[in-house]
């Protein structure tokens, strides 16, 4: 490591524990904005009331874990403070004036025989290592690597930040079609995102062989959101799991509506569906810059396709896309939507496989039987809908 670098570090950490930055500054309050609703565009592409439906049915239900600072563990919309910049969530996370409402994003693919849904619960703040050291540390840690890159050859040192602005994670939900009714489906697979790495489950009542039990409540993955740095796995049944959580846990269930954590009285939080695709998505086709300090320029996806009344294959060219949410604070354009995500262990992978080709990614991870269709007859963000 940086000599000067570390010497830095070791005088920061000294700094830093002798004189703790502040609870949070004073600032001129404006008018609180009005508190975000679903977007208007929620209904604006075919499919959209069919794809909340199917969403609300296999809806998880996420056990959040709190830590010393429970306001940064709220789920809520990217938006929360009205704007779209990537750039103020830190600061205006702390602003008892922007309530952080329960809302959880969505997306859905179907085949001809499952439903494959993205599920993904974002956070304004990461906050491991502490909201001020855990941030000022972050930012040391990058600039070391920055000025004497060969302390890090690996290139890894972006995976050890400490803290970022913004947070994002999530998990695919499948379930097998049963008829038109998406409360018939059955869930057959849970994959869930923590610290790039996707785990994969199996429903408690459908074990395969050397995969980890999710359990359920009806149709519903009960998962664990862990404080702080929000990686989501399968709810453990001992308290192990939750051993950072020193201010216990809340559980967010979709009610159909947006609830207030800091208002609740006990019992569960009820949270909203926002679908990315009328939100986030073209804001990543666009690369705002307010909302993304990066982008990846993606080439064409093969997948098969029904559409017309017959199967085809098709390759679509997805072009750029904004790819990390923009964060100064702590590590730079740390967070991710689905389409960024990816697992360390699988880096031989596109980089969005697993968003934009998921039955592909359960077929090559679960191996499943007969019956499991790769043909999208929906898949928005390749152009196919139902019906077309």
């Amino acid at each position: 490591m940086n000599i000067l670098f570390t010497r830095a570090l070791v005088c920061l950490v000294a700094v830093t524990t002798l004189y703790p930055a502040p609870a949070g500054a004073q600032t001129r309050r404006a008018k609180p904005p009005a508190a975000a609703k679903p977007d208007a565009a929620a209904a604006s592409y075919r499919g959209a009331v069919r794809d909340r439906e199917i969403a609300a049915a296999l809806s998880p239900i996420f056990v959040q874990g709190l830590g010393e600072s429970p306001r940064f563990d709220y789920i809520t919309r990217f938006d929360f403070d009205g704007d779209w910049k990537g750039d103020n969530n830190w600061k205006n996370s702390e602003d008892a004036k922007y309530p952080l409402l329960g809302y959880v994003y969505f997306d859905v693919k179907e085949t001809e025989t499952h439903y494959l849904v993205h599920f993904a619960a974002f956070h304004p703040r990461d906050y491991k290592g502490g909201n001020a050291k855990g941030a000022i540390l972050s930012e040391l840690m990058q600039e070391g690597a920055r000025v004497g890159g060969k302390w890090d050859p690996t290139g890894l040192s972006q995976e050890a930040i400490l803290a970022h602005e913004n947070d994002m994670e999530g998990c695919l939900v499948v379930a097998e079609k049963r008829g038109d009714n998406p409360l018939e489906a059955r869930v057959v697979a849970v994959e869930t995102l923590a610290h790039n790495q996707f785990l994969k489950y199996a429903p408690e009542d459908a074990p395969r062989e050397g995969v980890p039990a999710v359990s359920m409540k009806g149709q519903h993955a009960r998962l664990y959101v862990e404080p702080k740095g929000h990686g989501i796995e399968a709810l453990a049944a001992d308290e192990g799991q939750k051993k950072d959580a020193v201010n216990g846990t809340v559980n967010y269930k979709f009610a159909g509506a947006a609830e207030d954590p800091e208002k609740r009285a006990g019992g569960p939080v009820g949270y909203d569906l926002v679908p990315l695709y009328t939100t986030i998505w073209p804001r990543a086709r666009s690369v705002a810059p307010e909302t993304f300090g990066e982008q990846f320029a993606y080439t064409s996806v093969g997948f098969q396709a029904f559409a017309s009344g017959k199967e085809s294959d098709r390759q679509v060219k997805v072009g750029a896309l904004g790819t990390a949410f923009l964060g100064k604070v702590g590590g730079r354009n740390m967070a991710r939507p689905p389409w960024g995500w990816f697992d360390n262990d699988e880096k031989d992978r596109p980089l969005g496989e697993w968003y934009f080709d998921p039955a592909a990614v359960i077929k090559r991870h679960f191996k499943p039987a007969g019956g499991f269709s790769l043909v999208y007859v929906h898949n928005p963000a390749l152009g196919v809908f139902r019906n077309s």
